[in-house]
């Protein structure tokens, strides 16, 4: 799992099937000190996270798939909590 911090969130008309009623967010990932680290990545989140929490995810894309009930998603990263 990757510690991140959630800068935003994902509105589209137009997606692909398996992404229709999920919540898309974009995630930047920071070390432990808030520094960041690498691009920023888009994931689905069920959690209930909002802009500025800080959450961890996965990249495990048979996981996000798996959840969507659908092998073909594009989908690959996941919110899997949110840090207090």
């Amino acid at each position: 799992m990757i510690l991140a911090r959630v800068d935003g969130n994902i509105t589209s008309t137009v997606c692909h099937k398996t992404l229709r009623g999920w919540r898309l967010l974009i995630l930047q990932g920071i070390d432990e000190e808030g520094r960041e680290k690498g691009d920023p990545v888009i994931a689905m989140d069920e959690q209930g996270a909002g802009i500025g929490d800080r959450v961890f995810y996965t990249t495990d894309g048979s996981c996000a798939r798996e959840h969507v009930g659908d092998e073909h998603s594009p989908l690959r990263n996941m919110v899997m909590g949110i840090v207090d």
